[in-house]
């Protein structure tokens, strides 16, 4: 069974960032990691490509940098990676981030896709439902739970409430929650045999991807600082100030 996995590579959360002048883009440094919520994504390809004798797929866009996320992600255990770097894709919304990245993975002939619900550096939460749109799949949503029993992909999706059991035939698209499955640490001979995995450089050209980005951010301010909360002295009518500001709330 053949795997793709989408993955991203952002900037350390752990360390300081900065905004472009001119765009008020994030900067991208060159050193970046392997977003966290991806490493579920990861572990759920390589446990269903072991028990089916299959191969894992990174597929990514964005900066290469010096690929210190993708060959985190290959040290874990995943074949190769196709990374889609292109400056013409700076800035790229939801939709564009989509269609490449479905471009990418429709050049093999993958049985099953996999993503997290989303990036930590972004947070739209649609870009996997709208890879399944462009690649004309079945996207079984927010796994909580994956089983794969022949041509048959079956999942628990997390709801409010619970969960649904949802199944489709492969092909299909599943994005995972975090907590699906414990991700693997790598190994030494994990990390050095990353390093001699294969990563293909592709540009949206190559795709034959038309690419329109028309994000734009006017400005960027500082959040205003946090105010002193009112400090009130209780000589026994504190209460009268707490119904007070409740109602004034409009909660009570």
């Amino acid at each position: 069974m053949k795997v793709a996995v989408c993955v991203k590579q952002i900037p350390d959360p752990a360390s300081d960032y900065s905004l472009d002048p001119d765009t008020h883009f994030l900067v991208r440094p060159n050193e970046q990691v392997l977003d966290d919520t991806d490493r579920y994504g990861v572990e759920v390809a390589l446990q269903i490509a072991d028990a089916n004798e299959g191969s894992v797929t990174l597929v990514s866009m964005g900066p290469s940098g010096n690929l210190q996320g993708i060959r985190q992600a290959l040290a874990m255990g995943a074949d190769e990676a196709v990374l889609v770097d292109d400056d013409s894709l700076k800035g790229a919304d939801s939709l564009t981030t989509a269609k490449v990245l479905a471009a990418a993975i429709g050049r093999g002939d993958y049985d099953l896709v996999i993503a997290g619900t989303e990036s930590t550096d972004g947070y739209s939460g649609v870009v996997p439902q709208q890879v399944a749109a462009f690649l004309e799949l079945p996207a079984l949503t927010y796994a909580t739970q994956i089983d794969v029993d022949g041509s048959t992909v079956s999942i628990r999706r997390q709801t409010a409430v619970g969960y649904d059991e949802v199944s489709a035939s492969a092909p299909a698209l599943v994005s995972v929650t975090a907590g699906v499955v414990e991700p693997r640490y790598p190994t030494f001979k994990g990390i050095m045999d990353a390093k001699k995995k294969p990563v293909e450089t592709l540009t949206a050209a190559d795709l034959d991807v038309e690419v329109t980005v028309g994000q734009a951010i006017a400005s960027v301010e500082d959040a205003p600082a946090r105010e002193a909360g009112e400090k009130v002295v209780d000589e026994g009518e504190a209460h009268l100030r707490i119904v007070a500001a409740l109602e004034q709330a409009k909660v009570v």
